[in-house]
């Protein structure tokens, strides 16, 4: 009941993670803490996430901007290496409702700023942001769509960035996934349940790319801020226990 809760759940983040460039985590998290306990988050969701991201990569492997990929990979590994060993020595606390507030600041500037002010963003950029970014994800499991509009000012648009984006986050997340097992936080156990969400990702893939196809580059920049404004709301809302202390 378990493998087949996670596998439905799955399909669903994945196609709707194809159409908004990302956020898949935002529905599996809940569920694998609902279902499996909070240890598990972070080993369950990167096995799955690896395994999603590797096949959506080969779907759309010509639109990959290896620029942006080979500024993307050096930092994304560092980082990924001190977040995983930070899991297993510390309990983070409020990462994600700071990350809710730079989501919120984001849409913001998106929805406020004139087009031609909008931040431009190069590809050595994405090397000290990898790095940040894979610090958090490795000890919260995912950062989910903190670095979606960064790709969009850098220029990537709708197949572009679905492919950049996933070969990097393929390889961010086997460089986590070979940390947690050295590190003694991949059971067995884990390791099936994070296969399983893998393979709800193969067909929501191939039915997302063809829903992709037929949907413009602004349809698609207004679903990814839509989905970032979500997410950024729903990790205050996972996290309002902090916002309860520091306003009594």
């Amino acid at each position: 009941m378990i493998a087949l809760s996670l596998f439905i759940a799955s399909f669903l983040a994945w196609f709707l993670s194809m159409l908004a460039g990302g956020g898949s985590p935002f529905i599996l998290i809940p569920m694998i803490s609902l279902l499996l306990g909070a240890s598990a988050v972070a080993p369950v969701i990167t096995t799955g996430l690896l395994i999603g991201n590797t096949q959506r990569g080969i779907s759309f492997w010509h639109y990959v901007d290896w620029r942006v990929t080979a500024w993307y990979i050096p930092g994304a590994t560092v980082g990924a290496l001190i977040g995983c060993y930070g899991l297993t020595q510390i309990h983070v606390e409020g990462l994600q409702l700071l990350l809710g507030m730079g989501l919120l600041i984001m849409v913001a500037n998106y929805l406020l700023a004139p087009h031609d002010a909008q931040f431009a963003v190069e590809a050595w950029y994405f090397l000290p942001l990898a790095f940040v970014n894979a610090i958090g994800s490795g000890l919260i499991g995912s950062t989910g769509p903190v670095m979606n509009p960064l790709y969009l000012n850098y220029g990537l648009e709708k197949e572009a960035m679905v492919a950049t984006k996933a070969f990097n986050k393929a390889v961010l997340h086997l460089v986590k996934l070979t940390a947690y097992a050295a590190f003694g936080s991949l059971s067995s156990e884990y390791l099936a349940y994070g296969l399983v969400i893998g393979l709800g990702a193969i067909p929501a893939n191939w039915l997302g790319k063809i829903v992709l196809a037929k949907m413009s580059a602004q349809q698609f920049r207004q679903l990814v801020f839509a989905f970032v404004a979500i997410s950024g709301v729903a990790m205050i809302w996972q996290q309002r226990h902090f916002l309860t202390v520091w306003f009594m």
